[in-house]
């Protein structure tokens, strides 16, 4: 993400703080279908987000978003709603890489660059300050499980949920406690989040990178 505060963080909130919705208390699953709908928000220009349709040509590969960013691009695609995590505080998503960006410390501002991450945010409806975040993201330094502070706020912790080259062009599946992660990461248990997000950037690196984004879904614990 790009090199100042305003441009990285707060915009995030702000925009995930522009509408208030019900409480959503049934597990939720989106497809490539749903995910392709999610709002868009540019942070520096359009990092590419297309459905790829399974069809009689393409049966071997299921439906998925492919995401493209070229030329110092970062935008992401979010869902806002409160969601109930008492009811749904495990969260599961397929992803896989297709291209690393060209980064130096991925954990410094100017190396903040990821083929993939997932966003989760919780919004706190007064104090806009304390909203917090957490950011899991397929590192090419850090090892899985490895985390550490964003380099730009100190409201959001970086997650290595996969690391590395090693199978990143096959479809992975990530698993998180949400409940336990923010406690872990923000001393806090949340009774609900207020957006998910995908994110595919380049543009601290001004090269390239791309991934591919499948099934998202919020669950119970003893669900598969």
């Amino acid at each position: 993400m790009r090199k100042h505060y305003s441009v990285l963080w707060l915009p995030v909130v702000i925009y995930i703080c522009t509408v208030q919705v019900g409480v959503v208390s049934a597990a939720t699953d989106w497809e490539p279908e749903d995910i392709i709908n999610w709002e868009a928000h540019s942070f520096e220009g359009n990092t590419d987000y297309r459905l790829i349709s399974t069809t009689e040509q393409n049966q071997l590969e299921q439906s998925h978003i492919l995401a493209t960013c070229e030329d110092g691009q970062a935008s992401g695609m979010f869902y806002r709603g409160e969601i109930d995590l008492a009811e749904t505080p495990m969260l599961s998503w397929e992803w896989k890489v297709n291209q690393f960006p060209d980064v130096g410390n991925e954990r410094e501002k100017d190396g903040d660059d990821y083929a993939a991450r997932i966003y989760v945010v919780r919004e706190h409806s007064i104090l806009r300050w304390r909203t917090r975040a957490v950011n899991y993201v397929w590192s090419q330094q850090s090892e899985i499980g490895a985390i550490w502070p964003n380099p730009f706020a100190k409201q959001a912790h970086m997650i290595a949920a996969r690391s590395g080259k090693t199978e990143s062009d096959q479809w992975q599946t990530e698993t998180r406690d949400l409940q336990a992660d923010f406690e872990n990461f923000h001393g806090q248990v949340p009774d609900k989040i207020n957006a998910i997000a995908i994110m595919t950037d380049c543009d601290n690196s001004n090269s390239s990178s791309s991934a591919s984004y499948r099934r998202i879904r919020l669950h119970a614990r003893d669900a598969e």
